[in-house]
């Protein structure tokens, strides 16, 4: 008996050694994906057609004199706006994928495969059309094509959230409702890019690819005001998300209102989405990969998951932007070229595979 005591004192005493091994772990790699986010983001100022060392951006950015008189310019009108919409974009992409997981209890859950994406590039194409052949006069100002996507991309989210509340649809329902509406808004978008004459296809078709080179500081500024508080929002929750993974039943005996923290988090991840996608264009599976990645290393804890799986995005997004950039320099390819690309796969992968959250 005294064998059997000392055994689990011994056991005790180990608990808190391996609880910060266990957490140490997690930590290191938030800290090692932010490290490396700082290192791709430097690269990416030296990428492009202007031939500028590191060497020379560091100068720039900290305001010293350089020899190149256009890299001010470069670097600060067109590069990092670039760079910084490239993680911000990562940012809001990720997390709003993580959180549709999360809530949905589904692998597949994301923005992408919900149909907010398509929505919004039917809206900026019927604004695109609107605009160009003046259906309404208002069409013409600036952020129309911005506001439209933003606006039918709410719309989507709203058909889903109606069908969610009235029809007591479950999780597995949601994500079929947003596949049909993906499918029904492509063929829209389609139909209008058939009506469209030369000089308005190639705007259209060119905001549906995903580009971070439309990126200037007044987006950035919106997109980053509406991450930082949706991220903000999704942390305080995490806990609820935790509880939820465990299963419904479960989570409302631990006093969480599970319909009220889906629908309010599927409506946060949506605009969160809307703002990204309505400035950038489609950007597509960011927001399906990034979070199985990072719960391959940190695990299903959303206190870790949703940090990691937002930095995962940034390094994602700024690492298809390079090789979008230098894949067939000195051209530039969408950056959602690039992410589809990577995406589709795994896609495919949990498809075949039956992965279950």
């Amino acid at each position: 008996m005294e064998y059997y005591c000392k055994k689990y004192e011994d056991e005790v005493e180990t608990l808190p050694e391996k609880y910060r091994s266990y957490i140490g772990r997690k930590v290191s790699f938030i800290l090692i994906s932010i490290l490396l986010t700082g290192t791709i983001f430097l690269y990416s100022l030296s990428v492009g057609n202007a031939d500028l060392t590191i060497f020379d951006i560091t100068r720039t950015i900290l305001g010293m004199p350089t020899e190149l008189t256009h890299s001010k310019s470069i670097i600060w009108n067109l590069r990092i706006p670039r760079a910084i919409a490239a993680i911000i974009a990562g940012v809001a992409l990720s997390i709003s994928g993580v959180v549709l997981q999360s809530i949905l209890r589904n692998p597949l859950g994301s923005p992408y495969t919900l149909g907010i994406s398509h929505a919004a590039a039917f809206g900026a194409t019927l604004s695109i059309l609107a605009g160009t052949r003046n259906w309404l006069p208002m069409l013409d100002l600036p952020y129309m094509t911005t506001l439209f996507a933003f606006a039918f991309s709410l719309i989507s989210t709203l058909t889903i959230l109606a069908i969610a509340k009235y029809k007591n649809a479950t999780p597995e329902v949601l994500i079929l409702v947003g596949v049909a509406l993906s499918s029904l808004l492509t063929a829209a978008t389609m139909l209008l890019q058939f009506f469209a004459d030369d000089s308005e296809l190639p705007e259209i078709v060119f905001w549906t690819f995903g580009d971070l080179g439309r990126a200037y500081w007044e987006s950035i500024y919106i997109m980053g005001f509406i991450t930082l508080l949706s991220s903000a929002y999704f942390l305080y929750n995490r806990w609820n998300y935790n509880a939820i993974d465990a299963g419904d039943e479960v989570a409302r005996g631990l006093g969480v209102n599970v319909d009220r923290v889906r629908l309010t988090g599927m409506l946060v991840a949506s605009l969160t989405t809307a703002a990204a996608v309505s400035f950038l264009g489609i950007i597509g599976f960011v927001g399906l990969v990034c979070p199985h990645i990072a719960r391959r290393f940190v695990g299903d804890d959303q206190r870790f998951l949703i940090p990691s799986a937002c930095i995962v995005g940034a390094v994602l997004l700024l690492a298809s932007d390079v090789a979008a950039r230098l894949i067939i320099a000195p051209y530039v390819l969408p950056v959602g070229i690039i992410t589809a690309f990577m995406g589709a796969p795994l896609f495919l992968y949990l498809l075949i595979r039956g992965y279950s959250h």
